[in-house]
């Protein structure tokens, strides 16, 4: 148990890994300190509520949607995409909410998703090595010399660039767009247009019944604000540390530190060791905190992290991201859940079914199949059941853009489509209609878990 004295950089007193190595320690220390004068990004008010939101999760009381971008990107940065992706978050959060009948809790990959851990600190091509691109909070993918220079001007850009993704974010969510009614118009022009319409079809249905059943009730839009409003919460990975403490705030009210970056936060598979420092600087703050869990994780180490990371055993302050892959799933998650379940730590299981199943294609680019995802998926779920425990959520990385990334679905984008919009600056996402068709696909497995 860690009993040390915790402050926001206390982690610098600890080993670290996946950290660029910038060239001016003066200007990274200034862009620092211009960070740590901003206004937060989130107030510890909203993280208190995901907080709540997420106890439910946790007590199989409401179910957790979390996706967006793998690697936001500064060149992409316009309100069209922004808006493409809230769309698509919430066509899929409909279906899932009538399906499972209870809340859905929705966490966007946004407004902070700069950063990207990698395999390797360089890489080469034709010979020149230069050092690995990490993402454009740190430097540009373009490869050149200059490009792939840490900057620390950067971090500043990435808070002004979350600032107005946050703001769009929050008028999309309380100005109308998402009106449960538009929502669901949306979904229907999907099912018309899908090779699958037949199967979605039942389910648009249904749907349509009930909102049509609610409005004879007298319950609309301009009477009932939950139809017409929703939040949307924001997460990334904490992985650039001196990021993250510029923007980590003391609460007047209550004394305790809040990492206002995001309201969510998690740590990835390369940085989950229990001393270092990833996981000393998210002890200290009372974000919620996601943990991705791979094939290589040992129990005792995923205890030592519960211990560390929520001494309190505090419902929703916890979430336990499973990325196996889709042929090791079934033999290395029950373990893990029938361990944690013994422990009594009250955690969120969600899938991340996406970062287990890259593969590269034959054309050389990194792809994904939406079956092998959909087969994770699956086989997360059926280890819950067989363990009596709840299968909380979902984590994609998605996209409300048309590209072709990821193969296979139901419009069939094969090897030879991929080069037709391959536009991700990291891992290959889900398009818009890819995500949604799974959603749809999940809807019925979330229908039969809550009986």
């Amino acid at each position: 148990m860690t009993t040390s004295i915790w402050t926001p950089s206390s982690w610098r007193e600890k080993p670290i890994v996946q950290q660029p190595v910038y060239p001016n320690q003066d200007a990274l220390l200034s862009a620092e300190t211009t960070l740590s004068k901003l206004p937060p990004l989130v107030f510890a008010g909203e993280i208190n509520r995901l907080q709540e939101d997420l106890a439910k999760v946790a007590q199989g009381k409401a179910f957790l949607l979390q996706g967006g971008d793998c690697a936001e990107s500064f060149s992409e940065f316009n309100a069209d995409k922004i808006r493409d992706t809230f769309k698509v978050l919430m066509q899929m959060a409909v279906v899932m909410t009538f399906s499972a009948s209870c809340p859905v809790v929705k966490v966007g990959r946004i407004a902070g998703q700069y950063a990207k851990p990698r395999s390797s600190g360089s890489e080469t091509i034709d010979g020149v090595e230069l050092p690995s691109y990490r993402g454009d909070i740190i430097n540009d993918i373009a490869f050149t010399e200059g490009s792939r220079q840490p900057d620390p001007e950067r971090l500043v850009t990435a808070y002004h660039q979350a600032a107005s993704t946050l703001n769009l974010l929050r008028a999309f969510a309380q100005g109308g767009f998402a009106d449960l009614h538009q929502v669901h118009a949306w979904n229907q022009n999907f099912v018309t247009n899908s090779p699958l319409s037949n199967k979605y079809q039942d389910l648009a249905s249904q749907i349509d019944q009930t909102l049509r059943f609610m409005e004879a009730c007298g319950m609309n839009s301009s009477n009932t604000p939950q139809l017409r409003e929703t939040t949307l919460y924001t997460s990334h990975e904490a992985l650039l540390l001196g990021y993250e403490e510029a923007l980590t705030r003391q609460d007047s009210l209550s004394g305790n530190w809040y990492d206002c970056s995001a309201h969510m936060l998690w740590i990835g598979d390369r940085t989950r060791q229990p001393d270092h420092a990833h996981v000393e600087f998210l002890r200290g703050v009372k974000n919620p905190v996601g943990i991705k869990v791979g094939p290589s994780t040992q129990i005792d180490d995923l205890e030592r992290l519960l211990a560390i990371l929520n001494p309190k055993n505090e419902a929703g302050r916890i979430t336990l991201i499973a990325r196996m892959g889709a042929e090791k799933i079934t033999e290395h998650l029950p373990a893990l859940v029938r361990a944690v379940k013994a422990s009594g730590q009250q955690v969120i299981w969600s899938s991340d079914p996406m970062h287990g199943n890259t593969i590269k294609a034959s054309s050389g680019y990194k792809t994904r199949s939406v079956e092998a995802i959909l087969k994770e998926m699956k086989g997360f779920f059926e280890v819950h059941r067989a363990e009596g425990t709840h299968a909380g959520g979902v984590h994609f990385e998605m996209t409300g853009q048309n590209v072709t990334e990821c193969i296979g679905g139901a419009y069939m984008i094969s090897e030879q489509d991929l080069a037709d919009k391959y536009h991700t600056h990291c891992d290959p996402r889900l398009n818009g209609e890819q995500a949604l068709e799974l959603a749809f696909m999940i809807a019925d497995t979330l229908k039969a878990a809550r009986g």
